[in-house]
C-alpha cells in the first residue's frame, strides 16, 4: 500500500483517467473528490457494488458522485 501526505486542493493522479483531490479537511474527516470515467464504478469500501451492471441507467439509487 502507499500512503501519501496531501493539503486541501491538492490531488493524487491515478493513470491517465482517475484524479483524486482532497476537498475539505475538518477535524478527523477527510472530503475527497474524484473524477473519473463514467463508466467507472466508484463506491465506498463499506458498500456492496450495484446489483446489475446498468443501475445507473435504469433509475436504481448508486453511490457515485464525482467532484469537479
Amino acid at each position: 500500500m502507499l500512503v501519501l501526505s496531501r493539503r486541501e486542493s491538492q490531488c493524487i493522479k491515478l493513470g491517465d483517467a482517475i484524479v483524486v483531490t482532497v476537498v475539505r479537511l475538518a477535524g478527523d474527516k477527510v472530503r475527497l473528490g474524484i473524477q473519473a470515467p463514467a463508466d467507472m464504478v466508484v463506491l465506498r469500501g463499506e458498500l456492496e457494488p450495484f446489483s446489475s451492471p446498468n443501475a445507473a441507467t435504469t433509475g436504481e439509487p448508486h453511490n457515485r458522485r464525482i467532484a469537479s
